[in-house]
């Protein structure tokens, strides 16, 4: 499978054999990803959490069909429309853990647009949701966030 890479010289498209899925792991085929951030400060050579430096495979987040479920996933079956937050998703194919993974919602939804989802609304709610347990009826100012997971936040509504 084609996979974007970060080479000696910078990002390359490199051949890769496709990943097989853990237990608790998703195959996705991807028909798009979306770029971030972090996937240019890993492209340039930084580290973003446990991914950067030669060889790491570049993309964070992509939508696609699910090709293939490891033996302990239940709730998502091959074929299904998803979006991801995938380590490496600027390729062919990505795998990631289950709970990273979720159906893209009804027929209305392009895969373009489903793949720019998943870092930012996963970010937003465990910031929001679960280190700041923000609760119905409370409100919050957000002050300073920007970008994808800012845009997330002055959307919701508990």
């Amino acid at each position: 499978m084609k996979a974007a890479v970060l080479g000696n010289s910078g990002v390359e498209v490199r051949d890769l054999p496709k990943p097989e899925p853990k237990p608790t792991e998703v195959l996705i085929r991807v028909r798009a990803s979306s770029l971030n951030r972090a996937d240019l400060l890993v492209a340039s050579g930084h580290q973003h959490g446990s991914v950067g430096g030669t060889g790491a495979r570049i993309g964070l987040e992509c939508s696609g069909e699910v090709e293939a479920v490891g033996s302990d996933v239940k709730d998502i079956k091959p074929g299904d429309r998803v979006m991801a937050s995938a380590p490496g998703g600027f390729a062919e194919y990505a795998v990631t853990d289950a709970g990273r993974v979720n159906r893209i919602p009804g027929n209305n939804m392009t895969y373009e647009q489903a793949a720019c989802f998943p870092v930012a609304l996963q970010t937003m709610h465990n910031a929001v949701v679960t280190a700041g347990r923000l609760k119905r009826g409370e409100t919050m100012l957000m002050q300073g966030a920007s970008a994808g997971v800012g845009l997330m936040l002055s959307l919701i509504h508990i």
